[in-house]
């Protein structure tokens, strides 16, 4: 999806800073962890994006290595490209959320053979755009790409230049709203509001005051139990419709999440790596922990020990 560094001094002063600084983190990548790639040891580094999703399946995945299986782990958030450098050349042991990269995919994976695939999430994810159900409910027709027009100068912002704002997160994400807007001649402007946490806040203020917006944004994610949001449908999504980046007029497709590993760790990380492979839960799963991190103010640790508890003959099944 999304498409999104820090190394931790410690794995939660990470998971703090990954927090509280989104999207907008310092690039890290060149930095290594000293338990990345560490020969076999307990011990293991794990790739965590910025997106609260993410933090999430690296929060329960942490905890039960450490609790259960006595491993370190620590986590280096990275944004989505420069993470498959880093898990290539060791700098982190696994990715958890994968959102589709095949550039990458065939470089690390096929031709170098530095990268391994290390099966499903168990969660398929889905980029598009939405407006909230309160305005798609007084206004049916706006699921229909070709009515956007009509309502561009409801969705005007200081933000968007006289035209329609369409609200993204960070650039570093993986969009192609420029390009269809451009391309669907509509009268809207992309604005980037920076973060998947700038821009929650921001869809939280508009629907506090019942505003109209029209925003980039994705599934699975928590926000829709707290902000429901319908789907504005664009033209459908064709095997092949998104190769050239600039002539895109399809919707986003959906997109099974998966998990790839260092090809030497996977060899050789014991336990630990059999653990990963196995390690595959539901969107509710994920979103039951996003949303303790990102609404109710836990910790990722704390959040990560709730669901566990909660959910033994699920965790059980992925130990080795």
């Amino acid at each position: 999806m999304r498409f999104r560094t820090t190394l931790s001094v410690s794995v939660a002063a990470a998971s703090a800073l990954a927090l509280l600084t989104g999207c907008g983190a310092a690039d890290m990548t060149k930095q290594a962890s000293p338990f990345a790639n560490a020969g076999g040891a307990r011990s293991m580094t794990l790739s965590v994006q910025s997106w609260v999703g993410a933090q999430s399946n690296v929060a329960v995945a942490k905890y039960l290595l450490e609790h259960k299986m006595g491993y370190r782990v620590d986590t280096v958030q990275v944004d989505e490209i420069p993470a498959w450098d880093a898990l290539s050349q060791g700098r982190v042991d696994a990715l958890l959320e994968d959102w589709s990269h095949p550039d990458q995919e065939k470089r690390y994976v096929h031709d170098k053979k530095t990268v391994s695939y290390a099966g499903g999430l168990g969660v398929t994810g889905h980029i598009g755009w939405f407006v909230p159900t309160y305005f798609a409910k007084q206004h049916p027709d706006i699921t229909n790409w070709k009515n956007l027009n009509k309502y561009a100068s409801q969705f005007r912002t200081a933000e968007s230049g006289g035209k329609g704002q369409i609200m993204d997160g960070s650039p570093a994400y993986v969009t192609h709203d420029k390009a269809l807007v451009k391309n669907l001649k509509l009268n809207y402007q992309v604005v980037f509001a920076g973060s998947e946490a700038a821009q929650i806040t921001q869809i939280k203020q508009f629907a506090k005051e019942k505003k109209p917006f029209l925003t980039y944004w994705y599934t699975p994610q928590w926000l829709f139990k707290k902000v429901p949001m319908t789907e504005v449908k664009l033209p459908p999504y064709k095997e092949g419709c998104d190769t050239d980046a600039a002539k895109i007029t399809c919707a986003y497709p959906k997109t099974p999440l998966r998990k790839f590993l260092n090809a030497d760790f996977a060899r050789s990380g014991g336990k630990g790596a059999a653990f990963l492979k196995k390690f595959q839960w539901t969107t509710e799963d994920q979103n039951e922990v996003s949303l303790m991190i990102a609404e109710q103010k836990l910790s990722p640790e704390e959040a990560a020990k709730k669901w566990v508890d909660a959910h033994p003959d699920q965790w059980k099944r992925w130990l080795p």
